[in-house]
């Protein structure tokens, strides 16, 4: 009786640490990009896009970073890594991720700041869902090693 009523009292700790936001709640897809220098990434996600470091394996060449709910995973390219191919820039080619942000105009004057060049300039595009058109206000960046970066308002 004594160990039912021990694994309910750590079953309501879980749930109210999980409340508190401090256990990590992973997405369901979460991108793994091979990178050139991961610590060239670092500086570009964290310090011109705001991205935050959730975790890290320094010894890997790896982090783990996160935008808001967008989740991201880059490794430092090496002989072991998920290679499929040579990787020769642009690395993205074929892909965009897009990126949901609160204040688009103040990340796009951020990004001009730190001397990104715009892949495409902020502006509205319309897309067509189903029978309706969606007015969508985006610009696409690329990162050091060409992955292609959508920033949509949402």
């Amino acid at each position: 009786m004594l160990v039912v009523w021990y694994y309910k009292v750590l079953l309501e700790w879980y749930r109210l640490i999980i409340m508190l936001g401090a256990i990590m709640k992973f997405n369901c897809l979460i991108p793994e990009l091979t990178v050139s220098d991961i610590e060239r990434t670092k500086d570009f996600y964290i310090g011109v896009l705001g991205f935050k470091i959730e975790f890290e394996r320094a010894e890997d060449k790896f982090v783990f970073l996160s935008f808001r709910d967008a989740q991201m995973m880059f490794e430092q390219f090496h002989s072991k890594g998920w290679n499929t191919a040579s990787l020769e820039y642009p690395f993205g080619r074929g892909i965009n991720f897009e990126i949901g942000v609160d204040n688009l105009d103040l990340l796009y004057e951020r990004v001009l700041r730190a001397g990104v060049k715009p892949y495409r300039k902020l502006k509205a595009n319309v897309y067509r869902v189903d029978e309706d058109e969606v007015e969508q206000r985006e610009f696409i960046i690329l990162d050091p090693d060409g992955y292609m970066l959508r920033f949509v308002k949402d």
